[in-house]
């Protein structure tokens, strides 16, 4: 999921994400989308594991592994493109507001190149496909102005959010074509969007560009870095202190390969050993060996 507004000649249009011919058809055979599907937590899936037991299903070791170079003589790029997405998974997506320099033009788009790397300062990435020469209309405002908005995708406007993804031309906001509605920001000037449980205001910190491994001398795509500089967290989602978001009430959506997303419905909690604790169980003690000894 990825902000289409770059120019046609992009490689980006050469992508076919979508494998149905008809995909209403498609989706009018499937069951609905269950509404009373509720976040709830299960145990793990195998609660008695054990030190140095290894995995919960053993039955992969019995499957063979296939060996792919990315750069390949003959590889399209974008096969390595299509592989990432759905094996990258599940992954956050950055709704990313932002506003160009003279304040005329908004832009409202979905990136899935997008996480969070520090929390002291709160810095996140989002990668852009293309380089500094034809940037796509979220990284042009971003390096004018060296702000946007991040808003986190959940269940109630994930249609509206996808749709902010729709290739409009230069200088035509996805805002009014989406329906959602712009908040004000306090620090920065893009707008956040107000059906978001959880948006931050962020300012630029830099951006490096990328070249191609398989077409050298091609700029193939630019990493931007930016540093939250304020919250915004629905009252009923956050704990008083303002530490824990509830998945209950953020209901984020998450993606995965092709024109696939995915709901979080249920989790479960694993506490972090603490390897002084453990140690002093004797069998977990043999278990350890220097970092050079694997076996």
């Amino acid at each position: 999921m990825v902000d289409s507004s770059a120019p046609k000649l992009d490689a980006e249009a050469t992508v076919k994400r979508n494998p149905h011919p008809d995909f209403k058809s498609v989706e009018a055979s499937r069951a609905p989308f269950s509404t009373s599907e509720q976040w709830h937590y299960t145990q793990t899936p195998k609660p008695d594991w054990k030190p140095g037991e290894g995995a919960n299903n053993a039955s992969g070791l019995q499957k063979k592994h296939r060996e792919i170079d990315p750069n390949a003589e003959g590889r399209p790029a974008n096969h390595n493109y299509k592989l990432l997405i759905s094996g990258i998974v599940p992954r956050p997506i950055g709704f990313v507001s932002t506003i160009s320099e003279d304040g005329k033009t908004t832009n409202l788009a979905p990136y899935s190149y997008f996480n969070l790397i520090s929390h002291d300062p709160p810095l996140f990435i989002i990668g852009f496909s293309g380089g500094y020469n034809r940037p796509k209309d979220t990284l042009s405002n971003l390096l004018a102005t060296k702000e946007c908005v991040l808003n986190i995708i959940s269940e109630e406007y994930v249609e509206a959010a996808n749709y902010t993804s729709i290739d409009a031309p230069a200088g035509v906001s996805e805002w009014a074509l989406s329906g959602l509605h712009p908040a004000k920001s306090t620090v920065v000037r893009p707008d956040r969007v107000q059906e978001a449980v959880f948006s931050i205001e962020a300012k630029l910190v830099e951006t490096r560009e990328w070249e191609s491994r398989i077409t050298p001398g091609k700029k193939t795509g630019v990493l931007g870095i930016v540093e939250g500089v304020r919250f915004w967290v629905r009252e009923d989602a956050v704990d008083e202190e303002g530490v824990l978001i509830d998945p209950a009430v953020l209901k984020p959506i998450s993606r995965l390969g092709g024109i696939t997303f995915a709901r979080t419905t249920e989790g479960f909690e694993l506490p972090r050993p603490v390897y002084a604790a453990a140690t002093k169980n004797a069998d977990v003690a043999k278990l350890a060996k220097p970092k050079t000894d694997g076996q």
